[in-house]
């Protein structure tokens, strides 16, 4: 056959099936397919569909053992070949009350350094990259975490490796020298970085919680960085490293394999310091106290370049919420997600952080204020609600006046659209989250460490849809009985006085006392 002939008959075979086509788009296209059957309904001869289903409202739920030594480990399944898995210490900033203050800013540093079984930082780090992990060590006011994410048939060596990290290290004299040096230039860091609201933070629960708890520095003050030095490090991890104290959290593992794990290398292992009986564990309860820290400092030079930052005069002003383990909690989180904070410019869709109160009533309404942004802390005894905002030195006292009005305005009416928007922000956030691995693990940690069992996301989105604006009323007239806490940082030549912004507080419509000046 010749190429022409096939050419040909390629061409009748095309105009055939073309011809085809049309005729059957046109029949069903018509209705004269299937005239009677609407798209709701099945197709006639086609198999009934089989639809993935998980047992339960979720698969993966968090299980918990307690080994004899008192440890609790806790799981939660999850698909794929990574895992996180870490030691979380009921141990921070908070229990330095009979210590120099900066031990946990110290061990932060030190974590992962050399341990009976490692010699230095490059061999954990090496032995880990052969199982594609990663390690890190965070510390915060309550809490020490010790977490590693590496592959799944890792998880002997890893859970070895975090045994040894936390409770064999070594802590050389070099390796003090070298964390002294890297706390003495974070310090430095800390009063330079443009940004100040790690060290608003830091002054804010100052205030609120003078002198005890977690008012107590997170960061090693200047004066105790050559205080702390092995022994000292040993006495702290005498009393806050032991097994009733910590938690091994895992999320991506088989539960039995993890337990099976934690029993060969956490359960007789004897740590590096001594272990007689337990006597300096502080139990002190956080004792909210209010007041003021102000820090005089020039901002005119914190951000040079083609785009400096103005000079501006940071305020924050805060009051007192409820623990986390309290009914309130939920409210008050719905609060702050309605009032500007906790994501709320990152969650919910484009354009869903300018409904909120702080944008609608402040931002918008007055273009020389910078910022105002809502932050919620909360720990196992107490919380704290707080505003910061920022303005230019001169309109310092117009800005204070503003937030104060601000506080005072929460506890009236809230819309029922306002308050469904704040809600189904705050579930977005946290469903959100709660996609990443090393968030779940720290949120199973956490929870566990603390109240020892996890509450589902499921179950944290029906109390979310539980919260009424009664809720939100009665928990707003509680915080507005407390104290304000003030952190102001900049200059602050116009700042009213703290007894001024407590009447401010105290008043009916927030407003700051009148001043009367003959010369400005």
């Amino acid at each position: 056959v010749s190429a022409a002939e096939v050419r040909q008959q390629t061409l009748i075979i095309f105009r055939v099936d073309f011809w085809f086509g049309i005729a059957a788009y046109r029949k069903y296209s018509s209705g004269g397919g299937y005239p009677n059957i609407s798209l709701s309904a099945p197709l006639p001869g086609i198999p009934k569909p089989v639809f993935a289903s998980v047992d339960g409202h979720e698969k993966y739920e968090t299980k918990i053992t307690t080994l004899e030594n008192g440890l609790k480990v806790a799981s939660q399944n999850k698909f794929g070949q990574f895992c996180t898995v870490g030691i979380l210490v009921n141990s921070g900033s908070r229990h330095e009350a009979k210590y120099p203050s900066g031990i946990a800013h110290f061990l932060e540093k030190l974590a992962f350094s050399s341990t009976a079984q490692y010699g230095s930082k490059d061999e954990i780090l090496l032995t880990l990259e052969k199982h594609g992990g990663i390690c890190d060590c965070q510390t915060s006011r309550d809490t020490t975490m010790y977490a590693v994410s590496a592959e799944v048939k890792g998880l002997d060596t890893v859970v070895s490796l975090l045994s040894d990290a936390v409770l064999q290290p070594r802590l050389l004299d070099e390796e003090i020298e070298m964390t002294k040096m890297a706390i003495r230039f974070e310090l430095e860091d800390l009063n330079m970085r443009p940004d100040p609201e790690p060290l608003l933070t830091e002054m804010i629960h100052a205030a609120a919680y003078r002198g005890n708890t977690v008012g107590l520095p997170r960061f090693c003050p200047v004066d105790n960085v050559e205080k702390i030095d092995k022994k000292v490090l040993h006495g702290y991890l005498r009393n806050y490293y032991c097994p009733e104290r910590m938690v091994l959290a895992g999320v991506g593992i088989e539960h039995e394999q993890l337990v099976e794990c934690a029993r060969k290398y956490l359960l007789n292992v004897k740590p590096v310091w001594e272990t007689p009986a337990v006597t300096n564990v502080d139990l002190s309860v956080a004792q909210y106290t209010g007041g003021i820290v102000r820090m005089e400092k020039d901002m005119s030079d914190v951000s040079l370049g083609p785009t400096p930052i103005p000079e501006l005069t940071h305020i924050m002003i805060g009051l007192e919420s409820c623990s986390f383990l309290e009914e309130d909690f939920i409210p008050f989180a719905v609060l702050n997600m309605m009032m500007g904070g906790g994501g709320s410019f990152s969650a919910g869709g484009p354009g869903k952080g300018m409904f909120t109160r702080l944008y609608l009533n402040v931002l918008n309404r007055h273009h020389w204020m910078y910022n105002a942004t809502s932050y919620h802390h909360s720990y196992e005894d107490s919380g704290l609600l707080c505003i910061h905002a920022s303005a230019d030195p001169r309109q310092v006292r117009e800005m204070v006046e503003i937030i104060t009005r601000e506080f005072i305005q929460m506890a009236g009416n809230t819309g029922e659209m306002e308050l469904e928007r704040a809600k189904t922000q705050l579930k977005s956030m946290l469903m959100m989250n709660l996609e990443s691995r090393p968030v779940i693990f720290e949120d199973v940690g956490r929870q566990v460490l603390s109240t020892g069992k996890r509450k589902l996301p499921h179950e944290l989105c029906d109390l979310i849809s539980k919260v009424t604006a009664s809720d939100i009323k009665r928990v707003t007239a509680k915080m507005l009985r407390s104290k304000p806490a003030v952190a102001a940082l900049g200059d602050l030549t116009e700042l009213p006085s703290y007894e001024h912004i407590q009447a401010a507080l105290s008043s009916k419509d927030g407003r700051l006392p009148r001043m009367y000046r003959l010369f400005r």
